[in-house]
């Protein structure tokens, strides 16, 4: 027989009882009783009984659990507490067999831990939690594509090999292309900004590249990044876009999500909106009083976010930081030029996002390049769109990854990544 399903598993009750079906999946489990075999076939939608009688038990010799087969048969009314119906097979193809043993237990019974479950990755997707937590950022990408889209942004998709070193060329990963350096994009900001000029309001959802040594479970040398960059918006505004993006994902898959709350043993809230806005000023006068060593004008720490993070848990915005520790393409505020019309959205400790509003001014921004010691002559190709009527505009970056932790209730940014890359991991 030919092995198209005409169902998946999830279409599969009590409606159907008489009919025939076609059925393909994995067997997880397999009792023998007598001359009856019970088999728990799983596919992507769920999981059913399936009763196999007389000689079709000859197929399921020396079968083992997780290999995959087809099976036409007949829905029928079963005295199972667990189903609403069972299949009783008519025929059974073994279309791939699994080895024994397999290299982790893909049902869960016997836990493994993230190293190996990462090094069988494939296999990992068997396991109901595991496969709720990438349906879920299935949803997620969803949402923020469709919220974006509603709010009238253009998606892009910008080069991840570029010629010169944006943002001042830290962390970057370079390669050599056709006998010249390039770069792996470590963010769309330049092209992102450009392409206001015409799009004015323009999103990115892609994968892009830090080389960075941390061995952390928030950061990856690859990682997704949600962008926007908007023309006549101003840093508030964008705030504003950000948060709404962020509570519709929780309202959505909050929801719709059900079934995969379950399986993760995890529910979703819908945090309270609007989220607190808390200046740089604020948080470095909370930490003084907590006797931490630090001056206005000073990088927070991660020791330092931890304790601001205590005092400030769930989302909030941390705004208005000192300009100098900004990128060269942040604009400052009008009433203090010492400060920058610029915000991260934490989740407590856990920085999620980054942005502000830009400088468009084209002779500014080339002094402000100076001033950070960066060479205009390297931006030539960004600069002259500047000259070209370029609209105030805001943006931000948003760690796709991150926001799945905070969404779920996990501190480890490798669980909701099919194939991780950091300092150690390459493969598989």
């Amino acid at each position: 027989m030919g092995f198209a399903k005409t169902h998946d598993i999830l279409d599969v009750n009590s409606s159907l009882i008489n009919s025939e079906v076609k059925l393909g999946g994995w067997i997880e489990d397999l009792r023998k009783l007598g001359k009856m075999t019970f088999l728990t076939l799983r596919d992507v939608s769920g999981i059913i009984q399936v009763i196999v009688k007389g000689e079709l038990n000859d197929k399921l010799e020396g079968l083992n659990r997780q290999s995959v087969v087809f099976i036409k048969g007949k829905v029928q009314d079963t005295k199972a507490k667990d189903f609403d119906c069972e299949i009783l097979a008519l025929e059974i193809d073994v279309l791939g067999k699994a080895i024994h043993p397999l290299p982790i237990d893909p049902i869960g019974r016997l836990e493994s831990n993230i190293d190996n479950r990462l090094n069988s990755r494939a296999l990992d997707m068997r396991n109901q939690k595991t496969a709720s937590i990438f349906k879920l950022r299935h949803h997620v990408l969803a949402i923020l594509r469709k919220t974006l889209s509603d709010k009238r942004f253009i998606e892009i998709t910008t080069p991840k090999i570029i010629g010169s070193a944006s943002e001042g060329g830290a962390n970057l990963f370079s390669l050599e292309y056709f006998g010249r350096t390039a770069y792996l994009a470590q963010s769309p900001q330049l092209y992102k900004e450009q392409m206001t000029i015409g799009l004015e309001r323009v999103f990115e959802i892609s994968n892009f590249y830090r080389a960075e040594k941390s061995h952390t479970g928030r950061h990856l040398s690859e990682f997704t990044s949600v962008d926007i960059e908007a023309a006549f918006m101003d840093y508030t505004d964008v705030m504003n876009v950000l948060e709404s993006l962020v509570m519709e994902v929780y309202k959505f898959t909050s929801e719709n999500c059900k079934k995969e709350q379950e399986e993760i043993e995890y529910e979703i809230k819908v945090p309270n909106a609007p989220f607190d806005r808390v200046a740089y000023s604020q948080v470095v006068d909370e930490l003084k009083s907590l006797d931490q060593k630090i001056e206005f004008g000073d990088d927070l720490l991660d020791s330092h976010l931890r304790l601001v993070g205590e005092k400030h848990p769930g989302f909030y915005f941390l705004t208005d930081w000192p300009l100098k520790l900004k990128p060269f393409y942040i604009r400052e505020k009008d009433e203090d030029a010492t400060l920058s019309r610029s915000f991260d959205l934490q989740y407590g400790y856990l920085e999620l996002s980054s942005g502000g509003t830009r400088l468009h001014d084209p002779a500014i921004l080339k002094a402000r390049l100076a001033e950070q010691g960066l060479d205009p002559a390297l931006f030539k190709d960004h600069l002259q769109a500047f000259d070209w009527g370029m609209p105030p505009h805001s943006g931000w970056g948003l760690g796709l990854d991150r926001l799945m932790t905070t969404l779920i209730g996990i501190d480890n940014v490798r669980e909701v990544v099919l194939y991780p890359r950091d300092p150690d991991r390459l493969r598989p």
